[in-house]
């Protein structure tokens, strides 16, 4: 199977399982605030198939909108459902809730709740174990202040670190040009590290991933968020990379949606009857 259509099956998986969460809040079966990566599920899947084929097995902290990022590493998606609907055999135990998801067996450290957290978090632990390391944020998230502090941390010591901006160009409903005037790929190279600023295509990040774990890098990844926090709403009809992959890769990505869809929903089903 091509590099292009393992990450569209990785992503197709991560979309429908994050629509099945939406459809869980609204029947009110999940009473939590959950916060879906629908949208930007092609930043953890590319990057995850990249990895898979490098036989890298990195460190990851991942940001509050994390289902994609901890699905698209093969953690245990009947566990995250247990997550969301509170119970015990969730992958937090059902304390975590939909922002705070980790992994053991896949090193996924979870995120605490405080925005941005996990980056200075991220680092110290690189700094510690010297083991390849992905912290994944929002663009909202990269302009906390220790943010910026780590970073610099990263780069002075040379640690094998990637940042990842998933780039939504939203904070909740507000904007970048609102809050800022700067690009967080500038700001690494002001730091002396690799910085780019791409497209959420797989085939562009591929591209720019080579010689990952070198030292510190920084990839802002533009990208299209689905639905609101929390599930509230969507953001109409914007540009879908989904979509647009589907669409392109024909009827091997076709039935390859068809059967995630119906994966997806069985999965659900079976953990929403158990008591």
């Amino acid at each position: 199977m091509s590099y292009r259509l393992n990450v569209f099956k990785k992503a197709s998986f991560c979309r429908h399982f994050e629509n099945q969460v939406y459809k869980n809040v609204q029947n009110k079966n999940i009473k939590i605030p959950v916060y879906l990566s629908a949208g930007q599920e092609y930043i953890p899947a590319s990057i995850a198939t990249i990895l898979e084929e490098k036989n890298i097995q990195p460190n990851i902290f991942i940001q509050h909108r994390g289902h994609s990022t901890y699905l698209s590493f093969n953690a245990s998606p009947t566990e995250l459902i247990d997550e969301l609907l509170g119970k015990k055999t969730g992958c937090a135990g059902g304390m975590g809730g939909s922002a705070s998801i980790h992994s053991h067996e896949k090193n996924i450290f979870g995120h605490d709740g405080l925005m941005g957290s996990q980056v200075p978090i991220a680092v110290g632990h690189c700094y510690s174990t010297r083991k390849p390391t992905i912290v994944f944020m929002g663009d909202a998230s990269a302009e906390e202040d220790y943010v910026l502090g780590a970073m610099g941390w990263a780069s002075t010591k040379n640690l094998p670190i990637l940042f990842v901006v998933e780039d939504n160009n939203l904070s909740i409903l507000t904007e970048k040009k609102i809050r800022r005037n700067w690009e967080m790929d500038d700001v690494a190279k002001a730091f002396n590290m690799k910085g780019y600023n791409i497209k959420d295509d797989p085939e562009i990040i591929k591209e720019y991933i080579d010689g990952v774990f070198d030292g510190p890098m920084l990839l802002n990844i533009q990208t299209t968020r689905k639905y609101w926090h929390a599930g509230a709403g969507q953001d109409g009809d914007n540009f879908d990379r989904y979509e647009e992959e589907m669409k392109k890769l024909g009827e091997k990505a076709i039935q390859i949606d068809l059967e995630n869809k119906q994966l997806v929903k069985k999965l659900w089903q079976q953990q929403l009857e158990i008591q």
